[in-house]
């Protein structure tokens, strides 16, 4: 079929869809793209069986085989089959709860933001038992008193590395919760001259201790090595096909060599080798399974399976994300973006 012929059926069907109030097919699924999604769960409920209300981040503790899902403030705790066991809100001091991190001992790590019952934004340290451990304040850094966690990933080494809101760079802390430094890669998407420290919404780190930062602001993603120094970046800003518009949430498949990158604004996961070529794609704005609507965040589970926090769809969906085709053509280092050295 000729590329005008799949642009006439693509528009057909997007007609249709609107027509009928139907969800939207993707183009990249319309012209067979490499990725295809199989539902594993559909997640919907809390443990007190209530509605999830815009589920905003995620993290999957490995360890336990649990997954920790943010939902209007509070936590919600599934088990490895996706039953919800548990959760955390107000009665544990959680008021304001933006993200989760689980360390291998076990310790639960919840980002804070402000709240008229303690108006610092702070990291607090739960057990296993969800019992209180300790709270962590920022301080020793500029703009500290109005930073408010994102999210956040700990090395092998115990350092902690945190994303704030509307802040540039990524706070590093040592273990106790002491500021150590900034990572603050320079970057631009117009000009050279314009060049400034990217704000960072997101951080993850790979078996290897490679450090992923994420900035919704530049599309970009930039890794440092354990020993946080820079060693390459990869994404465009863009809203087309294998390009980030608003990039929310990273994730590493270790098993599959894969990093996944989930896009609120187009409604849609990339898909990266572990050295930032662009594989793919999946998803696109629908609200059946595999369609999703301004998503937030993605993990993956000790299966490989992809799980997103399909935010106003106010669920979260389990994927089995199969390769079907060959790798999508699309820019991944744009000529016009040169790296800038971090500093």
């Amino acid at each position: 079929m000729s590329k005008s012929r799949v642009s006439k059926a693509a528009a057909l069907s997007l007609l249709l869809a609107f027509l009928l109030g139907l969800p939207f097919p993707s183009l990249q699924a319309q012209e067979g793209g490499r990725f295809t999604t199989r539902t594993v769960a559909i997640i919907q409920r809390d443990d007190l069986n209530r509605k999830l209300s815009y589920p905003s981040s995620l993290f999957y503790d490995r360890g336990a085989g649990e997954l920790y899902v943010t939902s209007s403030g509070r936590v919600v705790v599934y088990s490895s089959d996706y039953f919800p066991v548990s959760s955390l809100g107000k009665g544990r001091g959680i008021t304001g709860a933006n993200s989760v991190y689980v360390d291998k001992k076990g310790d639960v790590y919840i980002c804070q933001g402000p709240s008229t019952k303690n108006p610092k934004a702070r990291i607090s340290v739960y057990n296993a038992a969800f019992l209180p451990v300790k709270e962590i304040y920022f301080e020793g850094f500029e703009k500290a008193r109005s930073f408010t966690p994102r999210r956040m990933a700990i090395g092998e080494d115990g350092k902690m590395y945190v994303a704030g809101i509307d802040f540039r760079g990524l706070v590093v802390l040592d273990e106790k919760g002491r500021f150590l430094n900034l990572l603050a890669p320079k970057d631009f998407i117009v000009s050279p001259n314009m060049a400034r420290v990217a704000a960072i919404n997101d951080v993850t780190i790979d078996k290897k201790g490679r450090i992923y930062l994420l900035s919704e602001e530049m599309g970009r993603i930039y890794v440092y090595d354990k020993n946080e120094r820079f060693l390459f970046k990869f994404g465009t800003k863009g809203g087309s096909t294998g390009k980030l518009s608003r990039p929310r949430g990273i994730a590493v498949d270790d098993k599959r060599d894969r990093i996944y990158v989930i896009d609120y604004m187009r409604h849609t996961a990339n898909v990266y080798s572990l050295d930032g070529k662009f594989l793919g794609e999946f998803g696109g704005r629908g609200w059946g399974p595999g369609w999703f609507n301004y998503p937030s965040d993605i993990a993956v589970d000790d299966q490989g399976n992809v799980i997103v926090a399909d935010t106003f769809n106010q669920r979260v969906q389990v994927l089995k994300v199969e390769e079907t085709g060959p790798p999508q053509e699309a820019p991944n280092y744009a000529p016009g973006f040169p790296a800038v050295p971090n500093k």
